[in-house]
């Protein structure tokens, strides 16, 4: 099994997206066997374990990038490019508009994470027609505590594999009102799943793969919500900022978040391969 660090790229908060809104998750991990070192930034400066993520064992980086920008170091992002020329495998997570734009400065990663672009007319990338403070890319897939249709044009990612449904692929994500973007547009990039805008009817991207030759592997998501408690238990609560009415979907039928479930296992054992690092 893997040696998995879970970092945010914030400090502590609990009135934001901290690493203990992601104990659901953690615990997932840990159920599957992994050894998981779930943190927050440590204070102003480099993060000691970010800035020497390369030296330290890991197997895997999943990072919650949940910062409006400046989440991470010019020295952190030097290991984490190193770390995945080492074999590392690196999961990254963000939201709406700019949060987690920090992912920017992780190269090929950073090309598949698109933020905000003031040159582009919002009326073109905007979904989330109730929250009209939040820009592009803001893709409104459901409420927080509903669950969202995933689309897949051609073979099935062995990611999305299940065998909890009739289908043998996972067909349900937890949704968020307003989801990031996340493309394929680096050799060896591959869409592994779509989502709808519930309010247009635009197809959308919730997960991108990278399989690039001589480095790790490493998956995109269009929201850290897709793995945040809240989107799992909204019995869990969110910080106060969030001020949209919940829904009811996971709450009432648990058995598609089982299937999910699975896709996190899956990711976890995809991002390092048979093996290990190099």
């Amino acid at each position: 099994m893997s040696r998995i660090l879970l970092q945010t790229t914030i400090t502590a908060n609990a009135d934001d997206w901290d690493i203990f809104r992601f104990t659901l998750l953690t615990d997932e991990l840990r159920a599957a066997g992994h050894q998981v070192v779930a943190r927050n930034r440590s204070g102003s400066g480099n993060d000691p374990v970010l800035a020497h993520l390369d030296q330290l064992g890991y197997d895997q980086l999943w990072l919650m990038a949940v910062d409006t920008g400046d989440g991470l170091t010019g020295a952190e992002c030097a290991a984490i490019g190193r770390f995945r020329l080492g074999g590392g495998g690196v999961l990254t997570a963000r939201d709406h508009q700019e949060l987690g734009s920090c992912l920017l400065q992780l190269g090929s990663l950073g090309v598949v994470n698109r933020f905000h672009d003031a040159t582009v007319d919002p009326v073109t990338m905007c979904d989330d027609v109730d929250n009209p403070e939040i820009s592009w890319p803001n893709y409104h897939s459901g409420a927080n505590g509903d669950y969202q249709p995933v689309l897949v044009d051609g073979e099935v990612h062995e990611l999305l594999h299940t065998g909890r449904t009739a289908s043998g692929r996972i067909e349900w994500f937890p949704a968020h009102p307003h989801e990031g973007l996340v493309s394929a547009d680096v050799p060896g990039a591959r869409v592994v799943a779509q989502g709808r805008s519930a309010t247009t009817g635009r197809r959308f991207n919730l997960a991108v793969t990278l399989q690039e030759p001589g480095i790790g592997r490493a998956v995109a998501e269009s929201t850290f919500h897709h793995f945040a408690d809240y989107n799992w238990d909204v019995g869990r609560g969110a910080p106060s900022f969030v001020t949209e009415a919940p829904g009811s979907g996971i709450k009432d039928d648990s058995s598609h978040l089982e299937a999910f479930k699975d896709y996190v296992r899956n990711i976890a054992d995809w991002l390092t391969p048979s093996g290990g690092r190099r």
